[in-house]
């Protein structure tokens, strides 16, 4: 748990603390449980299994007081925040039909990390917190992390449904480098394509200290 700051009443630190993890599960599937609903209709079993499965130390988390108020995860080779979701725990969790349909659902959204490249999983802000800046002061952390720990570029994938995280992200610098399309899917998926959008940390670093 380290990097630790304050700004106008919150904490911005990495690392999900433990007395977090249940808030944390509930405000993902708040922010994605439409595309993992998919994967699991149940969501309290969502919610379980995203309990279980969180990396603590693989994300940046905003808190209030006591309440836990936004969550980036990322991906790196090492690990990711959601990375605890395997196919063992689905079976586990959901028994072997049940948990295999799970697994090849949440194979699309699957990600490999590389090196010199930090993957970012996701940010999920309480709807009472919204538009205050949080979601870009997570980015921000994010962008920071990659800067010292000698990432070249931090990549996100956004889905063609969410407009707002793409203005987001491009508010921040991140480009578009590539799309996918599979508007055969969009009735299983709920979406038909996402965009892969990259920010080169070096490029920012110059446009920050210019």
């Amino acid at each position: 748990m380290t990097s630790v700051m304050h700004l106008d009443g919150l904490i911005f630190q990495q690392g999900l603390p433990e007395v977090h993890r249940e808030c944390a599960a509930t405000l993902y599937d708040e922010a994605f449980g439409q595309k993992f609903k998919v994967a699991v209709r149940s969501k309290k079993i969502r919610r379980s299994l995203l309990k279980r499965c969180f990396q603590r130390d693989h994300a940046f988390v905003a808190i209030a007081g006591d309440k836990l108020v936004g969550i980036a995860g990322f991906h790196t080779v090492k690990g990711s925040f959601t990375g605890g979701m395997t196919y063992e725990e689905l079976i586990s969790l959901l028994g072997f039909v049940a948990g295999s349909w799970a697994a090849v659902i949440f194979s699309f959204y699957e990600r490999t990390s590389e090196k010199g490249v930090l993957l970012m999983d996701g940010i999920a802000v309480h709807r009472d917190f919204r538009g205050v800046g949080i979601g870009g002061k997570l980015l921000d952390e994010l962008v920071v992390y990659a800067e010292k720990n000698k990432y070249e570029k931090v990549r996100l994938d956004v889905i063609d449904t969410n407009p707002k995280a793409k203005k987001l992200y491009e508010r921040v610098g991140f480009g578009a480098v590539g799309t996918q399309r599979f508007p055969y899917l969009r009735w299983l998926l709920g979406f038909g394509g996402s965009t892969t959008m990259e920010l080169n940390v070096q490029t920012q670093n110059k446009r920050t200290a210019s």
